[in-house]
């Protein structure tokens, strides 16, 4: 029989099975402990488990990680890893390592829902939603690579986790959803809501439900100040047109008690970056508590879009930051390695309709 993968089931899934297996509802956190805490990879490593309960897990269910393809380091530090899922589909997933964190770039599609101009996990049209398990194995993997169980209580390399890898996380809002509660549990990988950061390009109605159901740190990926402009620039954007992204937009720290709103702004030369664009900008979101984040385009093969110029980004930024808001220039990282915002994107074809609407793969909400 094809045993269920153990790894993304939530704790009322597995408080179900055990229940179909006549198994103690206590054993579900002393199993939740090994897998997550711990991490082991072999139910023979859960050694409070008696011999025939772990052998009864063995036979229902594999204790499954996304396989190392590739690999590659930076000059500057960060990582990529290409996953291979269990129908052979792949993404990417980044590491990046800073004085006081290490950040986990996570993916939530293969391919990606969305088709944004400047960015090259757009040119890769979907294949299909990843699931809880291939989301938090994401996780699992990399702290692998860098030996980091038990969790740690000090010092992580993996300290903060942020959903801005291949895929639009709100088009995937299930599996996203199970995975992060997974991520955040008390009793297992221990993130805290505070080091998790969602970005959506604004698909507006799952904003409200992830503010009210996961309270993370939201992140908008803006990129314009003008409907027209942002219709191109991120094509989402003729469903759910700029006022009313910033209308939920308004909605989300009250709901989800979080401080700010962070807003991504892609530097475009001659295209988004006049001193005019900074201040409509400015204009838009007064009265959002907010950080915005400009970030230098990252080249990457068959763009036609060029990266605004030092001096351009710092006028803008300056116009940002006496309106009274943080205004960081990103510094790129992993660019040497395709590891940079916007670079991600795997050699994963798109499969024909019937096979991505199956359901072994399954997509929560479509555009």
């Amino acid at each position: 029989m094809n045993k269920e993968n153990i790894i993304g089931l939530s704790r009322s899934v597995l408080l179900k099975h055990f229940e179909e297996l006549d198994i103690p509802k206590f054993r579900v956190q002393q199993v939740w402990n090994w897998l997550y805490h711990h991490g082991v990879r072999d139910f023979e490593r859960m050694a409070n488990l008696s011999l025939t309960l772990r052998q009864q897990l063995n036979d229902q269910f594999v204790i499954e990680r996304p396989k190392v393809t590739d690999a590659q380091i930076s000059t500057d530090g960060t990582q990529k890893w290409l996953l291979r899922f269990f129908d052979g589909q792949e993404a990417e997933t980044v590491h990046i390592p800073e004085s006081d964190r290490g950040t986990l770039c996570v993916s939530s599609q293969v391919g990606c829902t969305l088709t944004c101009k400047f960015c090259h996990t757009g040119t890769q049209t979907l294949v299909r939603n990843l699931t809880a398990a291939e989301i938090v194995g994401q996780l699992m993997v990399a702290r692998d690579v860098f030996g980091e169980w038990p969790t740690p209580t000090e010092k992580r390399h993996i300290s903060n986790i942020v959903m801005m890898g291949m895929g639009e996380p709100l088009y995937n809002y299930e599996n996203v959803s199970t995975a992060l509660k997974i991520l955040m549990d008390q009793d297992g990988i221990l993130l805290s809501r505070k080091r998790i950061t969602l970005s959506t390009s604004g698909v507006v109605p799952f904003i409200k439900k992830c503010g009210q159901e996961l309270g993370v740190n939201l992140a908008i990926s803006l990129h314009a100040v003008r409907n027209d402009l942002r219709n191109v620039l991120v094509p989402l954007n003729k469903k759910y047109p700029i006022e009313e992204l910033l209308k939920v937009c308004r909605e989300y720290p009250e709901i989800s008690n979080t401080h700010r709103i962070t807003f991504e702004y892609v530097m475009l030369k001659d295209v988004n970056d006049s001193a005019a664009d900074a201040k409509e900008l400015v204009r838009l979101i007064k009265g959002i508590p907010a950080k915005i984040n400009l970030i230098p385009f990252n080249p990457w093969p068959g763009s036609s879009f060029e990266c605004s110029s030092p001096k351009q980004i710092a006028i803008f930024a300056d116009i940002v930051y006496k309106a009274g808001y943080m205004s960081p220039v990103r510094t790129p990282r992993g660019q040497d390695i395709l590891a940079a915002c916007g670079q991600l994107k795997s050699e994963s074809q798109r499969e024909r309709k019937s096979k991505l609407n199956s359901p072994s793969l399954p997509i929560s909400c479509k555009a």
